[in-house]
C-alpha cells in the first residue's frame, strides 16, 4: 500500500509541474505545486482505498480542501498568490475518465435505436456525467473554502509588510 501511495504522489507531482509550466509562474513555485499536488492526490487515494472507502466525490472534496489549505499556508512564505499553487495542484484530480465515459455513453445512445440498449447507455452517460460534475463541484468548493476561511493570510500573501 505504501508503494501505491508513493507512486500516486509521484505521478500527481509530475502532472502538477506540467500543468504549472503552462501558466509560466516563477520557478520556485514548481516545487510547491509538486508537493501540494502529491499531498492532495495521495490523500484522496488513501481516503478511497483505506478502510473508510469513501466515494470519489467525498474523497476529492476533502483532498481539495487539503490542497487549498496547503496553498494558503505556503503562499506567504513564497510571496506568491495561493491560486498560483492551487490550480496546478488540483488539475491531477480532474475526473477525465468519467468525462470520457460520459461522452462515450452519449455517443452510444445516439447509435442505438433499441430502447433497452439506449436506456443502458443513457444510464452510463448519466452516472458518469453526474459523477464528473460532482467531483468538479467538490474540487471547487473544497479548494476555495480555505482561501475564504483564511483570507487574512491568503489576501496578504503578496503584500509587503511595510504597506500594511
Amino acid at each position: 500500500m505504501i508503494a501505491d501511495i508513493l507512486q500516486d504522489a509521484f505521478f500527481a507531482a509530475i502532472a502538477a509541474i506540467g500543468f504549472a509550466s503552462i501558466s509560466n509562474p516563477p520557478r520556485n513555485t514548481y516545487l510547491y505545486c509538486a508537493i501540494i499536488a502529491a499531498i492532495g492526490h495521495s490523500l484522496r487515494f488513501v481516503l478511497m482505498q483505506s478502510m473508510l472507502g469513501l466515494h470519489i466525490v467525498a474523497a476529492t472534496g476533502i483532498a481539495a480542501f487539503a490542497v487549498g489549505l496547503a496553498a494558503v499556508l505556503v503562499s506567504p512564505r513564497a510571496r506568491i498568490p495561493a491560486e498560483t499553487f492551487l490550480f496546478p495542484s488540483l488539475l491531477p484530480m480532474i475526473p477525465g475518465i468519467y468525462a470520457y465515459k460520459a461522452f462515450g455513453g452519449l455517443a452510444m445512445c445516439l447509435l442505438h435505436k433499441n430502447e433497452t440498449d439506449f436506456m443502458h447507455y443513457f444510464y452510463l452517460f448519466a452516472d458518469n456525467g453526474l459523477t464528473c460534475v460532482f467531483i468538479i463541484l467538490a474540487m471547487v468548493v473544497g479548494a476555495t473554502m480555505p482561501i475564504f476561511m483564511f483570507k487574512h493570510i491568503s489576501f496578504r500573501a503578496t503584500r509587503n509588510t511595510d504597506d500594511l
